[in-house]
């Protein structure tokens, strides 16, 4: 290869790359499913542990907190320990404290439960999409790790879907519910036996020999360590051990970058978690009565968000990340404010309103993992990934837990003109700190003096 290539950015797509996207997936499906299967078992639970308005938002809430702590430590953890450990561990604990929270008895057990769920959860981001980016081709880095989060709708489609099939099989559904993430996370945890640690982070430790073992069994046995980029391999020949820290993030270059993905990325979950989370509420507000619309309601609006991801993965590599991101948040502004200028707005304009969320949201909410993993370097990657996690969700927490107080004191209109305000915050933020990053190595990215500034991608 030439001496301005790179093995792993240049390399063609291969049966490993999509074993390893669909593995990676796994996470953020039992994301989507877990968080969103809630919803519906509180309706069993609710009158089961005889819950009030306080305690149902704590549960609501809970699985999001503990996402906070599991993003800012895992992440942190992930970067020092490695990729792998870490890939497989989270996942037992996703199995462990699922079947735990079928088995309790007391509101503070659910809630426990659903908060170290969340940890595990959070845990997870990093740590899959970190190992994921580091093997990936630039010309579908985008394409296919945005591809790991469209599986979260996927994840939240199948957990009404199930909700609606269990609701009617006794008082204790909710058990049944809150306990089933564990059977996703043990299959996925088989699927991920045997996967390579990342030969980036390898190098970084200056482990040649572990890294140039995984590049010659992932690419072939003709391939070495000459064949990955200079910026991993030093003059000598050697590797140079680089330990991040997790305050790098906020040093130089960095605290931009990190500025940017905190603020687009809260305010694209908080209207998100808040809907997936009391999708059957806010459908209830809205004038919506009966299984048919509160169940089938919930379903339509997740699998709109599926839908919305088929052509915000074409879209990702053709106009790049940055315009993408600009135009579905504006669309979501405009989307969910009209209805709070309709006099007496009836229920149709509303759930038109939050069908174009979510198609908006669907098409643009998996550059969630896509930025921070491409803005960041090897050694604080999962750290920054991490962050973005753990800081994004003190806002969704803090949403999920008022959106019932919200649905009262404001009404349908009002509630969604909340997540219009917020979107907005988001649209300022992506349009003057944004960098494009699309079809660039990861080491262009990160070996700049300054970030990549906006810039329109070649047709």
């Amino acid at each position: 290869m030439s001496a301005t290539s790179n093995l792993i950015d240049d390399a063609p797509l291969t049966r490993f790359h999509k074993k390893l996207t669909f593995f990676a997936s796994g996470g953020p499906f039992i994301d989507g499913y877990a968080l969103s299967i809630i919803g519906i078992a509180l309706i069993t639970m609710t009158p089961g542990l005889r819950l009030d308005t306080v305690e149902i938002g704590l549960i609501g809430a809970a699985s999001l907190a503990g996402i906070f702590f599991g993003g800012a430590i895992f992440g942190w953890l992930t970067d020092k320990i490695g990729r792998h450990k870490m890939y497989i561990a989270d996942l037992v604990a996703l199995a462990v404290f699922s079947a735990l929270n079928g088995l309790a008895t007391e509101v503070w057990q659910v809630v426990l439960c659903r908060f170290f769920l969340g940890m595990a959860i959070g845990a997870d981001y990093p740590i899959a999409t970190s190992l994921l980016a580091e093997f990936l081709p630039r010309k579908v880095r985008g394409r296919l790790l945005g591809a790991t989060f469209v599986v979260w709708a996927i994840g939240a489609a199948v957990a009404y879907a199930a909700g609606y099939l269990l609701k009617d099989t006794g008082p204790d559904a909710w058990r049944v519910m809150v306990a089933s993430p564990a059977i996703f996370a043990i299959i996925t945890l088989l699927c991920r036996l045997g996967t390579p640690e990342s030969p980036r982070w390898l190098l970084s430790r200056g482990r040649r020999e572990e890294a140039r073992a995984v590049i010659k069994k992932v690419y072939g046995r003709q391939y070495d360590l000459s064949d990955i980029a200079a910026d991993d391999i030093s003059d000598d020949g050697g590797t140079e051990t680089r330990h991040g820290r997790f305050g790098d993030i906020f040093r130089g270059r960095y605290w931009k970058r990190t500025l940017f993905v905190s603020i687009f990325w809260t305010a694209q979950v908080i209207p998100l978690f808040a809907v997936y989370t009391f999708a059957p509420d806010l459908l209830a507000s809205f004038g919506m009565t009966g299984d048919a619309n509160l169940y089938g309601g919930s379903f339509l609006i997740s699998m709109l968000f599926v839908a919305g991801g088929v052509p915000g993965l074409w879209l990702v590599e053709k106009i790049g990340r940055r315009r993408l991101l600009l135009w579905t948040f504006g669309i979501i502004v405009v989307a969910l404010a009209i209805p709070a200028f309709i006099p007496d707005v009836q229920a149709a304009p509303l759930f038109l309103a939050l069908a174009v969320f979510a198609l908006a949201s669907g098409a643009s909410s998996f550059l969630e993992v896509v930025y921070p993993n491409e803005l960041f370097p090897t050694e604080i990657r999962a750290t920054a990934v991490g962050f973005g996690t753990a800081i994004s969700r003190i806002g969704s927490a803090a949403s999920t837990y008022l959106m019932p107080v919200a649905i009262l004191s404001f009404g349908a209109a009002g509630s969604l003109l909340i997540g219009a305000v917020i979107s907005l915050v988001g649209l300022i933020a992506t349009f003057v700190l944004a960098p494009e990053t699309a079809n660039k190595a990861l080491q262009e990215l990160t070996a700049d003096k300054k970030p990549a500034a906006p810039a329109a991608v070649a047709k």
